[in-house]
């Protein structure tokens, strides 16, 4: 199960309404922010956000209205002593223009380890305790872009009642049942796994994609994730502007849903030419399990997601 937080769901400009892209998303314990757009850590004050447990930013490609807000949010982590360092990662592209922009800005902050540098090809990026992140490549005015796919195990817990009833103790017993093996007791009887499972906690994968300029190559990617965040710069009846400045229609990322068979939907990065209800509309006549969200909007993405709060 993953908890998504939009902390930023403008287009290149923001507004009074929407900040530049950035999306807060969490996991068990791991939390992740994919693009840092100027103006995110005032978004995580407003939110009532810490900094706690926040260690990874995941960048989709160098432009500006999606790093930006880098060396505002490094700086307030070294204001408030933050000990463990931020990693950054991105395509090598990206990393190279984040490094400059952050030795220009805020380099003396790092010199106690307040942030480090990843550069990442495609592939497998982040595994931790059942959950991983793989990075895919974007199509985006000739830039050194990534989406990133997030995917987490299914999970069967264990019922106390039923291993206190049986008599498991803590320790190798149960942690050999937690792995799905059948343990002996002391006193000769034999326990499966299924005898003291809880039922199974789906895992769910989940894509993000940042700015895109064609959807084809994405199928793959995305296909069967329980949700698609992506762009939704434009409407099809501007599908020449769209295409000029390398951005998606609503209607081509619904068409990308429908094609890959994704449980939900949800547009962001989003121009202040139009009404949110004009994009919902657009996409919702190709794909109907669709959402246009806002800043601070909150989505919980299961099987099947399950929308919380929100005013589009």
């Amino acid at each position: 199960m993953f908890e998504l937080l939009f902390l930023g769901t403008a287009a290149a400009v923001p507004t009074p309404e929407r900040g530049l892209p950035a999306t807060l998303v969490t996991s068990g314990s791991e939390r992740f922010l994919v693009d840092c757009g100027e103006g995110t850590t005032r978004q995580l004050a407003r939110g009532r956000i810490g900094f706690r447990g926040l260690r990874t930013i995941l960048l989709t490609h160098l432009h500006f209205d999606h790093l930006g807000g880098l060396a505002g949010f490094v700086a307030t982590r070294a204001l408030y002593r933050q000990k463990e360092a931020i990693e950054i990662i991105g395509s090598a592209e990206t990393i190279a223009f984040a490094r400059r922009y952050l030795e220009t800005t805020v380099g003396a902050e790092n010199e106690e380890g307040a942030y480090s540098l990843k550069a990442v090809e495609p592939g497998r990026i982040v595994a931790r305790q059942g959950l991983w992140v793989e990075a895919f490549p974007v199509k985006h005015r000739g830039t050194g872009s990534l989406g990133y796919l997030f995917a987490r195990e299914s999970r069967h817990p264990l019922d106390p009642a039923r291993l206190s009833a049986l008599g498991i103790p803590e320790g190798p017993q149960r942690r050999a049942l937690a792995r799905g093996e059948r343990v002996a007791l002391a006193d000769g009887r034999r326990i499966d796994p299924e005898m003291v499972r809880l039922a199974e906690i789906a895992g769910g994968k989940m894509a993000i994609v940042g700015d895109s300029e064609e959807v084809s190559s994405l199928a793959p990617f995305v296909a069967g994730v329980d949700a698609l965040v992506i762009e939704a710069t434009f409407l099809e009846r501007d599908a020449a502007l769209a295409r000029a400045r390398g951005h998606l229609s609503a209607a081509e990322a619904a068409r990308l849903a429908a094609e890959a068979a994704v449980g939900f939907l949800l547009l962001t990065h989003l121009s202040h030419r139009y009404r949110p209800q004009e994009i919902a509309e657009e996409a919702g006549r190709i794909f109907p399990n669709v959402r246009v969200v806002a800043d601070f909007d909150a989505v919980t993405v299961a099987s099947p997601p399950r929308p919380r709060g929100g005013d589009a």
